[in-house]
């Protein structure tokens, strides 16, 4: 190779690695400006956003200072009225404490004063303060009596006229649709027999027959000087009615030996309790009520074998519980409740020595375990007073009770009880202060009482009527009610000749 090629060569290889290095250095130039524009372009779009967020961030907390504001203007006012209100207080505390001082300095010049005047008024009257005191209160009350009296008298007399007539208007719309029988008849005891033959069949050889008759009945046969008639004694009247059944079964049948006898007890004894719960289920019935168990069903006919004062006591239930329904229909309670209490009412006395309680109690506490209404079972139990009432049902077994029991010839009593109510009702009018006599008069319905006049005003004469009915409505059981008048009367008897 010479040295030309070389040359050339050389110039060549300086020339192409100038011609490299320019484009490069362009290429160079070209990637620095590009990237100059994309760092400014960044740098543009990181200040927008820093700015955004900067302008976000303003708007916040001028948002905050100006609820911050408000919250400050808020709490200024708040503190002010608190100021405000504290300076009342105090103004008003010191008013109270001035005012506080006034009362106790008049107070402390009252008591001086009071002291003062009752020293004076002892100078002058020698009267302890006791005396004074009542001397003024009798003053004061003979000044408002008549006052008084007069006002009590108008507004008492008004309210109680009025409230007699609505009752007298009601139990009379009431009663005139009630329809009963005046008069029951007591439960036969005697069995007719053919000739006074049978007597010594009934009793038997050596006794056996009558022996054997008592002790399956529980009664007493009673063998007197009528040649026709025995008499069945016992105090339970469902046990006397079955040995009267019995009795006259065996004498239609002729057969009058021990087994004929047990045998024909065991037959009444189902033929009674039969036909007692038949009786019940009538009353039930003829009531229209429903629900109603058969062990109450059964206690229901003990009742029509048991009497009150010659009453036949399940009639006498189903009387009350008719006026019941009645009263509580006129009076828009209730009906069925109120039968349910009027019926069952006096349902205890067919039970038994069941917690020695009375029949009332007795009864409210059966009707209870066979689930009866709350307001009923306090209605048997209140009906003789022995409970309060609850409700206004109890009320109207006490009022259908009462006029059941004493309609004219339903109940018949002792002369003795008679004699010695009528008595009562006389000591307890004599032993009113002023009073100078009284008389019982119309069978014990009617009480006159005469007063002294010297002793005894007007007005006294109405408190002494209050408190001798009250006595009697206390202490006395009566059927019916009671009419009571006191008499003051003054004469004056001259002569002319």
């Amino acid at each position: 190779m010479n040295a030309d090629t070389i040359m050339t060569f050389v110039l060549g290889l300086i020339l192409g690695v100038g011609l490299v290095m320019l484009l490069t250095s362009r290429q160079t130039r070209l990637l620095k400006r590009n990237l100059k524009k994309d760092a400014e372009i960044s740098i543009k779009e990181r200040t927008l956003e820093l700015n955004e967020k900067l302008a976000k961030q303003e708007l916040d907390i001028q948002t905050r200072e100006s609820q911050i504001e408000q919250k400050i203007k808020a709490s200024n006012k708040l503190e002010k009225e608190l100021e405000e209100k504290a300076d009342n207080f105090n103004a008003k505390e010191n008013e109270l404490l001035k005012e506080q001082k006034s009362l106790d300095e008049a107070k402390y010049n009252a008591k001086k004063l009071e002291r003062f005047y009752r020293l004076k008024l002892h100078q002058i009257t020698q009267m302890s303060q006791k005396e004074a005191r009542e001397l003024l209160l009798q003053a004061t009350e003979k000044d408002c009596e008549a006052e008084i009296q007069s006002i009590r008298r108008e507004k008492l007399g008004r309210s109680e006229s009025e409230i007699n007539d609505e009752a007298r208007k009601l139990l009379l719309a009431s009663m005139q649709r009630l329809s009963s029988q005046s008069l029951n008849d007591a439960t036969a005891t005697l069995v007719q027999l053919p000739n006074e033959e049978f007597k010594g069949r009934i009793i038997g050889k050596e006794g056996r027959n009558i022996r054997t008759f008592e002790h399956a009945t529980g009664t007493t046969l009673m063998m007197d000087e009528s040649p026709d008639s025995v008499l069945v004694s016992s105090f339970d009247p469902v046990r006397r009615e079955i040995a009267r059944i019995s009795l006259e079964a065996l004498v239609r049948d002729g057969r009058i030996h021990p087994a004929n006898i047990e045998e024909t007890v065991k037959t009444s004894e189902d033929a009674i309790f039969s036909s007692m719960v038949e009786v019940a289920e009538k009353a039930v019935l003829q009531l229209r009520l429903n629900d109603v168990p058969h062990d109450v069903l059964t206690m229901l006919g003990h009742l029509n074998y048991r009497l009150s004062n010659n009453q036949n006591t399940l009639e006498h239930s189903v009387e009350v519980s008719n006026f019941c329904a009645l009263l509580a229909a006129e009076l828009g309670y209730d009906v069925n409740l109120a039968k349910r209490a009027g019926l069952y009412h006096d349902i205890g006395k067919a039970l038994t020595e069941e917690g020695h309680e009375s029949h009332a109690m007795a009864g409210a506490n059966f009707m209870k375990k066979h689930g009866e209404d709350d307001l009923v079972v306090n209605a048997i139990a209140a009906h003789h007073k022995e409970v309060e009432p609850e409700s206004v049902y109890a009320s109207l077994v006490m009022i259908a009770d009462s006029i059941s029991a004493t309609r004219p010839g339903v109940r018949t009593s002792s002369v003795d009880g008679f004699y010695q109510r009528v008595k009562s009702i006389e000591n307890i009018a004599k032993e009113q202060q002023g009073v100078d006599d009284a008389y019982a008069i119309q069978a014990g319905k009617e009480l006159r009482v005469i007063v002294k006049p010297e002793i005894v005003d007007d007005a006294g004469c109405r408190q002494i009527a209050r408190r001798i009915r009250s006595r009697i409505e206390n202490e006395l059981s009566y059927p019916g009610v009671i009419e009571i008048t006191v008499i003051r009367e003054q004469r004056f008897n001259e002569t002319a000749v």
